[in-house]
C-alpha cells in the first residue's frame, strides 16, 4: 500500500482508502449503478478529448481565480456534496470544510452529512453551499433551508436526479446501512437521522420512504419562495431541461449524473456538457460534476464551456486516506496539474481557455489540415 507521502495524483488515494475502510463503506463510495457503464464512461470520456496547445506565449504569470455566483474563489475546482463523510474518517465533514477553506474554494455539504450545517459552520470561515434533497414533509425542507441560511451557507444545490435511489448492487449485497455510531446529523431530532437495516440497501429504503418522488419544476419555483439563496439545479444532462431550469429561475446548473450512481447508460457528464452549455446561452453558469481526476480534466471542462467543476470521490478517498491533510493534498494536486495544463496550453487566465484549445470526436474534421 502506498503511503500518502508517495502519492503523485489523486487517483492513488483510492487504493489507500480501499485498504483502510470496511468493505461495505468502501464499496458504498466507490460503486455506481447497475452495470457501472456510466461510472467507467465518466472517466473514459475525458481520455477521448485531446488538446490543441498554443506555444510561445508568456505564461510566467497564471491566474486561476474565478467567481461563482459572485463569490471569489482561488480556482475553478470545488467540492461536491458527498454523504456520510464520517464513515471515511472520524473528522468527516469538519476536515473537508477546513481543507476546502484552506484551499480557498467552495465546499458543498450533503443533506445526508454526518455533521450538521451548524457544526460545519463552526469550523471557521469559508464559502459553503448546501445540497438539498426534498423530503415528502415540506416542513422539514423549510427547516433545513432556514438552518443552512442561518449557518451562513451561500447557495442551495438542489439534487434533481434522485426521485428514487439508483440500483447500486454493491450496497444491496452488503445490505448497506450507516454505522450505528453515526447519524444523518441534519435530521437528528426529526426521527429521520437513522438508516434502518433492511434486506437490501438501507439507503435505498430510506430514500423510498422519505424523499419526495413527486418533485417537479413547480417545486423549484416553490423553493424560491422560501429562500433568497440562489438555487443550483444539480443533475441536468439535456438541453431541454437546461431551458426549463432557466425559465424556472435557477441561478446555475450542475451537469451531473450523480457520480454514475443513478441511471446507468447516461452519457458521461463531459459528453453532456456542451449540449447544456449551448442551451444555456450564457444566461446562467454551467458547472460539471463527475469523473474529474486530473488538472487536464478541469481544463477540458472549462474549454467545453463549464464555469467550474465539482469533485466528489477524490475528496472522500483522500479524506479516508489522511483526513484533512489528505483532502488538502488532493485539492492542491488538482490545482497544480490544472495550472500546468494552462501553462502548456498557452493560457494565462480562465477566460483565455477556449473551445479551440480542445479537439473532440465530433469536431475532428473541423481542425483537419487543408492539404
Amino acid at each position: 500500500m502506498p503511503s500518502t507521502m508517495e502519492i503523485t495524483n489523486v487517483t492513488e488515494f483510492e487504493a489507500i482508502a480501499k485498504e483502510k475502510l470496511p468493505k461495505m463503506i468502501y464499496e458504498y463510495y466507490a460503486s455506481g449503478a447497475e452495470d457501472q457503464w456510466s461510472l467507467k464512461e465518466n472517466r473514459n470520456a475525458f481520455s477521448r478529448i485531446l488538446f490543441r496547445p498554443r506555444i510561445l506565449i508568456d505564461v510566467s504569470e497564471i491566474d486561476l481565480t474565478t467567481t461563482v455566483l459572485g463569490f471569489k474563489i482561488s480556482m475553478p475546482i470545488m467540492v461536491a456534496p458527498t454523504a456520510m463523510q464520517k464513515m471515511a474518517h472520524p473528522d468527516g465533514e469538519y476536515a473537508t470544510a477546513r481543507a476546502s477553506a484552506a484551499a480557498g474554494t467552495i465546499m458543498t455539504l450533503s443533506s445526508w452529512a454526518t455533521s450538521s450545517v451548524e457544526e460545519v459552520a463552526s469550523t471557521g470561515p469559508g464559502i459553503r453551499f448546501f445540497q438539498l434533497y426534498v423530503y415528502k414533509d415540506r416542513n422539514i425542507v423549510i427547516q433545513l433551508v432556514r438552518r443552512a441560511e442561518r449557518a451562513g451557507f451561500k447557495a442551495i444545490a438542489l439534487t434533481v436526479d434522485t426521485p428514487l435511489l439508483g440500483r447500486r448492487e454493491a450496497d444491496i449485497k452488503n445490505r448497506f446501512t450507516l454505522p450505528s455510531h453515526l447519524t444523518l446529523k441534519n435530521f437528528e431530532g426529526l426521527n429521520l437521522g437513522k438508516l434502518d437495516k433492511t434486506s437490501d440497501s438501507g439507503l435505498a429504503a430510506y430514500v423510498a420512504g422519505q424523499v419526495d418522488r413527486s418533485l417537479n419544476w413547480k417545486d423549484v419555483k416553490w423553493l424560491q419562495t422560501i429562500t433568497s439563496l440562489p438555487i443550483l439545479v444539480k443533475g441536468v444532462l439535456t438541453a431541454e431541461d437546461t431551458r426549463i431550469a432557466i425559465q424556472s429561475g435557477a441561478a446555475g446548473i450542475i451537469v451531473s449524473n450523480h457520480g454514475a450512481r443513478q441511471l446507468d447508460y447516461v452519457p458521461a457528464t463531459i459528453m453532456a456538457l456542451e449540449e447544456v452549455v449551448k442551451a444555456a446561452q450564457g444566461k446562467i453558469p454551467v458547472f460539471l460534476d463527475g469523473g474529474v481526476r486530473r488538472g487536464t480534466d478541469v481544463f477540458k471542462a472549462l474549454a467545453l464551456g463549464a464555469s467550474g467543476v465539482f469533485i466528489g470521490r477524490p475528496v472522500v478517498f483522500s479524506l479516508a486516506a489522511d483526513g484533512e491533510a489528505g483532502v488538502r493534498k488532493a485539492l492542491q494536486m488538482l490545482r497544480d496539474e490544472f495550472e500546468l495544463t494552462m501553462a502548456l496550453s498557452g493560457c494565462r487566465s480562465l477566460k483565455e481557455i477556449t473551445r479551440d484549445h480542445v479537439m473532440t470526436e465530433w469536431d475532428r474534421p473541423r481542425v483537419a489540415p487543408r492539404l
